[in-house]
């Protein structure tokens, strides 16, 4: 790539399980990335096969407070994303959401940058409309042990959106469904990475509920392949804008997939379903279609085995 189209990239929450992938893939599209984490739910580890690169750079650094550096663009990733980690501390998670949108939004102010903000399928909280497109309001439980999360995450789109009516600022905005794929974090409590890791120690595998809710799980290169399509969109286009995969499924069906795939010995086993847990979730991705041409491409039996040999690999250095 040539030196004038060399972008100059910030990733918060770079050390991440998206975030590190997002870093590998602008690196391998000729871009200087730099990666700030906190390393509360990142780890070094995940970015460890970059660190010699010389266009990559790595920074400690926790998004409540204020960062000063020149970049072109900023991809704010920055927040833990699974209930286990997000409520361990909520106020925090609120901060990172709220505090963190403020600092990165002031310095794309500052820089005149085009900013990307990872929002989530959280802000439907459980939903009254099924599939969920982008101009469903939600129905979210605004006091529940959720919504740390689910709130925080409203308030920094709300943030995004005032940002561009009163100062012009270039905004996309992407609202994620489920995504798995390697480096998830092993006890994230999700349902990918907790039924994969039960499987492969053949302990039972824990469905919360009757197991018949739903939900839609995209592969991470798929998802990543959307954020650039999105930040490469034309600036008149800001979303919010869903990405996922559509296809659903429920709990029962991915835990039996995993045992498949595994050659399990696990049982399935049922556990109460926890505080404002969604029924039902899936994207409704036609606007990703229409603007973005982009859709998902990988099925989740193909994505399932590299994830798998990926949480193989981890467990045996336990």
């Amino acid at each position: 790539m040539t030196y004038s189209l060399r972008k100059r990239v910030l990733v918060t929450g770079g050390a991440g399980f998206l975030g590190s992938h997002l870093c590998e893939r602008l690196l391998a599209d000729g871009h200087d990335v730099l990666c700030i984490d906190n390393f509360f739910t990142g780890t070094k580890e995940n970015i460890a096969h970059l660190l010699d690169n010389p266009f990559f750079e790595l920074m400690r650094h926790d998004v409540t407070f204020p960062l000063y550096v020149e970049v072109d663009e900023i991809y704010n990733l920055a927040c833990p994303a699974s209930p286990i980690h997000y409520q361990l501390d909520p106020v925090q998670t609120t901060k990172t959401s709220v505090h963190g949108a403020i600092n990165m939004l002031g310095l794309a102010k500052r820089l005149k940058a085009k900013i990307f903000q990872a929002s989530t399928s959280e802000v439907y909280g459980d939903p009254a409309i099924h599939p969920q497109p982008e101009h469903y309001w939600g129905n979210v439980n605004p006091i529940g042990p959720r919504s740390c999360y689910d709130e925080g995450k409203r308030c920094a789109e709300t943030l995004f959106f005032d940002y561009r009516r009163q100062h012009g600022l270039r905004v996309k905005v992407a609202r994620i469904f489920n995504t798995y794929g390697p480096r998830m974090h092993p006890n994230d409590g999700r349902v990918i990475s907790n039924f994969i890791v039960q499987a492969l120690r053949n302990e039972p595998i824990t469905v919360h509920g009757d197991g018949n809710q739903t939900r839609s799980f995209c592969y991470v290169d798929d998802l990543i392949a959307g954020f650039l399509r999105l930040m490469d969109s034309p600036d008149t286009f800001a979303g919010p804008v869903n990405l996922g995969n559509p296809e659903e499924f429920t709990m029962i069906e991915v835990a039996e997939t995993i045992r498949n795939l595994t050659g399990s010995r696990s049982s399935l086993v049922q556990q109460p379903l926890p505080a404002d847990d969604p029924r039902q979730r899936k994207p409704d991705i036609g606007l990703a279609r229409s603007a973005l041409g982009w859709e998902p491409e990988v099925p989740l039996g193909d994505g399932l085995k590299p994830t798998i040999a990926y949480f193989e690999r981890l467990l045996r250095r336990v």
